[in-house]
């Protein structure tokens, strides 16, 4: 009897293997997205995210009070700066006040790079570290305002210390303090922020070669010095009185060494005279130092020139008259904001 033929069906594959394939092809589809957004947030960061490795450039100096000297002693900063300090050939602290957002403003238009990359550059090109340097008010609204300022830029010293006029010979001291504290410079500049500056060619002035490892740089001129204590610092005085003079910067803009002032960081408050001219005030303190005077006009310079290093309106203002709108006006000068030691004009 002939068979008949056979029929085959196909049977379904076990429920198991369904399974196992589907969970593979799932697996490499989550594998794959996360590949690809993994990806795009490299590419394309996060707005507004901020590397955590990123070392902040804005500080706040706090000041340990030791022992109990009625002027105080700045031995110390708090939260751990100053341990790990920045190596830089010079550093440049642009003594800055509360109203003065309009010169900051001005000066990030012009010589002073306002963002963190190109402040970067210009380390870099020049081997100068630049911030401004400020104290701290009484008023929350000039805090806050301030904050925010710190916040967009990112370049600010804050020093624990009232920010007032009279003060101005404390505020100095502590931005030599925390300037050495916190960088390694062979040179630190005290600047003021109505000034027009050419980072380069301060650069080549402060890598000069010098015998003196004291060294004080400025545009000189002569202070009246009395040896009657009870006689105030009154210029037209002196010459009825046949005292000599001695040589001290101008205070827009002057450099001490590394020596000097690391014997500025080891003095307390109240050990030295404070006078009520800032410029005055050092200056005595580098006489009874007995530092190497450099005297460079370019640092006085009224107007640019191809050698000049600091540009400000001697003797008519201690700095540039009407800054905010003078600062924009040098900088349109090619003599001012060009030469073969900028980058720009390669």
């Amino acid at each position: 009897m002939p068979s008949s033929p056979k029929s085959f069906y196909g049977r379904p594959p076990p429920l198991s293997s369904r399974r196992s394939a589907f969970l593979i092809i799932f697996c490499l589809l989550i594998g794959v997205s996360g590949f690809l957004y993994g990806i795009t947030s490299f590419l394309r960061p996060i707005h507004g995210y901020r590397c955590l490795n990123t070392r902040p450039r804005s500080v706040r100096v706090v000041w340990e009070q030791v022992g109990s000297n009625s002027g105080g002693s700045n031995d110390g900063i708090h939260g751990g700066i100053g341990v790990d300090r920045h190596k830089v050939m010079g550093f440049v602290g642009i003594q800055t006040g509360f109203g003065s957002v309009g010169r900051r403003q001005a000066l990030r238009k012009t010589w002073l790079p306002s963002d963190r990359q190109g402040l970067e550059r210009l380390e870099e090109a020049t081997g100068l570290a630049f911030r401004f340097i400020i104290g701290r008010a009484n008023d929350k609204s000039k805090m806050a305002s301030l904050r925010k300022e710190i916040a967009e830029y990112d370049d600010f010293i804050q020093l624990d210390i009232e920010e007032e006029y009279s003060k101005l010979p404390y505020k100095t001291l502590a931005f030599f303090k925390a300037a050495y504290a916190l960088f390694d410079a062979e040179f630190y500049v005290k600047a003021d922020d109505d000034i027009y500056l050419r980072p380069d060619r301060l650069s080549i002035l402060l890598a000069k070669e010098r015998s003196h490892s004291q060294t004080y740089i400025g545009c000189m001129k002569k202070g009246p010095v009395f040896t009657d204590p009870k006689l105030k610092w009154y210029e037209p005085l002196s010459h009825l009185l046949g005292k000599e003079y001695f040589l001290h910067a101008y205070g827009p803009i002057y450099a001490l060494s590394a020596d000097v002032v690391a014997s500025l960081v080891a003095l307390r408050n109240n050990s030295f005279r404070m006078f009520s001219n800032e410029d005055v005030t050092i200056g005595a303190w580098m006489l009874a130092m007995n530092v190497n005077h450099e005297n460079n006009h370019e640092l006085c310079s009224t107007d640019c020139t191809s050698t000049s290093i600091a540009v400000w309106d001697i003797p008519k203002c201690s700095g540039l008259c009407n800054p905010e709108k003078k600062m924009l006006e040098l900088h349109q000068k090619k003599s001012c904001s060009k030469s073969p030691t900028l980058e720009s004009d390669e």
